[in-house]
């Protein structure tokens, strides 16, 4: 007997993405496949990268043009971005 099993494979998120935080910060924006671009409440623009690790969890990592670097990971139920400051 044969037994076939089809792993679903994680995908990177796509379209508008919103993150926001307990002091009302917002970055909202849009992706297409690993490349995201995002705006933040100042009007900062931020591009970055989503890449999906082998544990199905997507790693994020964002640059905006005065060298401030935000990055975080995602299992699938939520998501955790930290800056330099940690």
């Amino acid at each position: 007997m044969l037994l076939r099993r089809r792993i679903r494979q994680a995908k990177v998120p796509s379209g508008y993405l919103h993150f926001s935080n307990l002091q009302h910060r917002i970055i909202s924006g849009f992706g297409e496949g690993s490349d995201v671009r995002l705006r933040d409440e100042n009007g900062d623009t931020w591009r970055g990268t989503a890449e999906v690790r082998d544990d199905r969890s997507v790693f994020y990592r964002f640059r905006n043009d005065n060298g401030k670097v935000i990055s975080g990971a995602s299992d699938g139920y939520g998501i955790l971005l930290r800056d330099e400051r940690g």
